[in-house]
């Protein structure tokens, strides 16, 4: 079944995030990640949730994204995202 990552980011510094999204595409194909979303318009519909930035990855299952999340390709940029944004990140099954 797949699985999802699915982010909302507030970046903060803008050129130091964009080291940290020209390092995430190399982490993913080992995991079998896709981009479904990554930035792009939001338009907010019900409930007031007004994201500045919506990610939302697709793995194969749970455990790729498990294992990329946790991967040493992945550890070792994601110090970049913590430095230049603020956000939250859930892992979803699919249906």
């Amino acid at each position: 079944m797949a699985a999802y990552l699915i982010a909302q980011v507030d970046v903060h510094d803008p050129e130091t995030y964009k080291k940290y999204t020209a390092g995430v595409p190399a982490t993913l194909d080992k995991y079998g990640g896709t981009f479904r979303v990554r930035g792009g318009a939001v338009t907010p519909k019900e409930g007031g949730w007004e994201p500045k930035r919506l990610v939302v990855i697709e793995f194969p299952d749970m455990a790729a994204l498990n294992r990329w999340y946790d991967s040493p390709e992945y550890q070792k940029i994601i110090g970049i995202r913590h430095d230049a944004s603020e956000g939250q990140m859930i892992f979803v099954e699919g249906a």
